[in-house]
């Protein structure tokens, strides 16, 4: 029974000296990583959006709580619309009296033209009577300047006309602005996210602009670090890159770089010296890729902090990752118990 215990025990003390080992080759903070690989700290991160009220008013509604997890335009809040749907309705009877009003405006226009044939008829009538002497050339002037009356007559019965259709889009385009702003009231997500904060409750008045919720966006999910110049300039955009989070130091999550700063961002003022060279520093980002973060969306947490692992580009191409950080497969991704909390 004694060698069995003792065999455990050498086996126990095997697996954690190895244990122990690989954290410091690949996760202890002070050590240098393995040749062709630079490392950084960092934390989950996503784009936090404001939904807000393009309009201000009453909030009638909110069909979401904190922590909740929506899909892209799913309804998240509805605003009090009483005043806009009485606009609406009054536009509406605006654009019948405005197309009422052109009707009477084409009326005057066949008024107009039945004018203007009588006093057109009328003038040729008079042009023969004055040929033969029965009726004197002040009454053909007469006749002549009534015909020319009726003419303008019509043409301002057509124009008034013109002048009515364009009343009638004017009021449709209001209707549109007010049908616009009812729209607007129905707060939709605009990606995919969570549910961070609500920042007000139905019934309150909130003003242009006014905050209602905010989203955490799991459509763009990254980690950010920085790295030395000297390895930054050997990384590409698309490169492979890994991250593994405190709270699952067993489990590397595949990921992309996705950005590399064009400047640096710790700058000394004199760089003079190769030390100080050295210390600039680049702003690196990996994103994890979308199709994961899509199946393990209810095990996404931001604000979890990690390093960030990624590989060098040398004459010899690009090292092999170590057994330490070669990526389950997706669906085999544990689930950390306790995962870290939301920023």
């Amino acid at each position: 029974m004694s060698r069995k215990l003792s065999i455990s025990l050498v086996i126990a003390v095997l697996a954690a000296f190895m244990g122990f080992a690989a954290w410091k080759v690949l996760l202890a903070p002070g050590d240098q990583p393995p040749d062709g690989f630079a490392r950084g700290n960092g934390r989950i991160e996503a784009d936090l959006i404001d939904v807000s009220s393009r309009l201000p008013g009453r909030v009638k509604a909110i069909t979401v709580r904190e922590g909740d997890l929506v899909a892209l335009g799913e309804v998240l809040a509805v605003m009090d619309t009483a005043e806009l749907e009485a606009q609406r309705m009054r536009s509406l009877a605006a654009i019948a009296s405005a197309e009422a009003a052109v009707a009477v405006a084409k009326a005057g226009v066949s008024q107009a033209e039945a004018k203007l044939a009588l006093a057109e008829s009328e003038v040729a009538r008079t042009e023969k009577l004055n040929q033969k002497g029965v009726v004197s050339q002040e009454t053909l002037d007469i006749k002549r300047t009534e015909a020319q009356l009726s003419k303008a007559g019509l043409t301002a019965a057509n124009a008034g006309v013109e002048a009515q259709k364009r009343a009638v889009d004017a009021e449709k385009a209001a209707l549109k602005q007010i049908q616009a702003q009812i729209a607007d009231s129905t707060l939709h997500a605009p990606a995919v996210g969570r549910v961070l904060y609500r920042l007000a409750q139905p019934g309150e008045v909130v003003g242009i602009g006014g905050k209602v919720l905010t989203l955490v966006s799991l459509e763009d999910v990254y980690m950010e670090f920085f790295l030395p110049a000297a390895a930054a300039a050997r990384l590409q955009l698309g490169d492979e890159a890994r991250i593994v989070v405190d709270v699952m130091p067993d489990t590397s999550i595949p990921a992309t770089v996705s950005f590399v700063a064009p400047q640096a961002q710790f700058t000394p003022k004199q760089v003079e010296t190769l030390e100080e060279r050295e210390s600039l520093m680049f702003r690196v980002r990996v994103r994890v890729p979308p199709e994961l973060v899509q199946k393990q969306i209810n095990r996404v947490k931001t604000g979890v902090r990690g390093v960030a692992w990624v590989r060098l580009a040398s004459q010899n191409g690009l090292p092999d990752w170590p057994e330490g950080l070669t990526p389950p497969l997706m669906k085999e991704l544990p689930d950390p118990a306790g995962g870290g909390g939301e920023n």
